[in-house]
């Protein structure tokens, strides 16, 4: 997309055709474009509109249609498909956002602001100098943080980070590409673009959105590595630097609650290892990847069923949103006729398979497994290790 589409797709008229595609004027029912309409639209937008508005058109509907899991005024803003895969879910941004105004930053500079996904929670609470080297992204930047209402709080720049003086701002956010021009992911923080390390120059007081599979031996001494989960899915890890950081130098947030666990409560002596008790515990993946499995452990009162496997147990029933609760029904060593014949003598008609620690493929296994049981008699497998040993745990979620 160029500026000038993007222009068109502002305009009076671009708004009309964003508005009549988006709710399949072509007598059609009023449904999403699908892989199964799309291609008859975009035969009948081409017949009407230059190929490149055409293409605009479509691309932003349907952009808009996926953007609906992240942003909550989605119907109204504007996206590159890149961008929009980076852009962080409107929950986190406006999590983050937070942070910076409980730090008391009124001036914040949003490095590579992309779309404007974290620019547009930025702006809630600061003026925010947006800078991004490409121009139709910032153009997108500036349109999505007026659709917040923000947009006198939003300031577009577009610069080379690289090449770029520091402006005065008293507070940083960076937000680097993980990915390169085919969307091969970047597995080091030095492959970054920009490097990460340009945030150096900018003073003391930022936040660096991260993989959350970041190797620990390339976080940079003195800042606080938050591990954020949505839902239950691990979404990012974000870098706190200077006056953003807590006290904390690991954290697991769980969003949209806001829970969170730091290494201020990992125990003084590690968890034990013991059998499994009558409950089994599976930590959320961002308390997993902050390595707080034991802090977790700790509040639980429960135990670790191995020194390598991030599952504890306990006899007694506990409350926490940092874990799934199951009931455990059986516990057996790992042998498939065996684990077979309970089943079919218990009558399970269907399975779930989780794995921690094991090489089994679920899918393989649910075929090996050749269940005849009714299929509301359901249980789930984990398929882990037990004090050195492959293991299965029978159970059920405790919900």
């Amino acid at each position: 997309m160029t500026l000038d589409d993007l222009q068109f797709l502002l305009s009076s008229e671009g708004e009309q055709w964003l508005k009549d595609t988006a709710r399949s004027r072509f007598g059609f029912v009023v449904t999403p474009i699908t892989p199964h309409n799309h291609l008859q639209i975009a035969a009948q937008l081409r017949q009407q509109l230059p190929p490149t508005q055409a293409q605009a058109i479509m691309e932003t509907v349907m952009l808009r249609q996926q953007a609906a899991v992240k942003f909550s005024r989605a119907d109204q803003m504007f996206f590159t498909r890149p961008a929009l895969e980076q852009a962080s879910a409107e929950t986190i941004s406006h999590y983050r956002a937070q942070r910076f105004a409980a730090a008391g930053f009124r001036q914040v500079a949003d490095l590579g602001c992309g779309i404007g996904g974290d620019a547009l929670a930025l702006a809630a609470h600061a003026h925010v100098t947006g800078i991004e080297w490409d121009a139709v992204r910032l153009a997108m930047a500036q349109e999505n943080v007026r659709v917040y209402g923000h947009g006198a709080q939003f300031h577009p720049l577009q610069a080379d980070l690289v090449e770029l003086t520091p402006l005065p701002a008293e507070a940083v956010f960076f937000d680097p590409a993980r990915r390169d021009e085919h969307g091969r992911r970047f597995h080091s923080v030095h492959q970054y673009q920009p490097p990460l390390n340009l945030v150096e120059r900018w003073g003391a007081h930022t936040a660096v959105k991260v993989s959350p599979a970041i190797d620990y031996a390339e976080i940079p001494p003195g800042v606080e590595a938050e591990f954020i989960s949505l839902t239950g899915d691990m979404k990012e890890c974000v870098l706190w630097a200077g006056d953003l950081r807590s006290d904390a130098n690991r954290r697991a947030t769980l969003l949209p609650e806001g829970h969170s666990l730091t290494d201020a409560d990992l125990p003084a002596q590690p968890t034990p290892v013991t059998a499994v008790g009558h409950y089994l515990y599976e930590p959320d993946s961002a308390v997993i990847r902050a390595h707080l499995v034991e802090a977790l452990a700790q509040q639980l009162g429960a135990n670790k069923i191995d020194e390598e496997i991030a599952y504890l147990t306990s006899d007694d029933p506990q409350e926490t949103p940092f874990a799934k609760r199951y009931v455990v029904e059986a516990v057996r060593p790992f042998q498939l006729k065996q684990l077979r014949h309970y089943l079919h003598q218990n009558q399970i008609g269907q399975v779930t398979v989780k794995k921690r620690g094991s090489p089994l493929e679920p899918e393989k296994l649910q075929r090996q497994l050749r269940l005849t049981g009714p299929k509301e008699n359901h249980r789930i497998l984990f398929l882990t290790h037990i004090q050195g040993k492959p293991s299965v745990i029978i159970g059920w979620e405790d919900k």
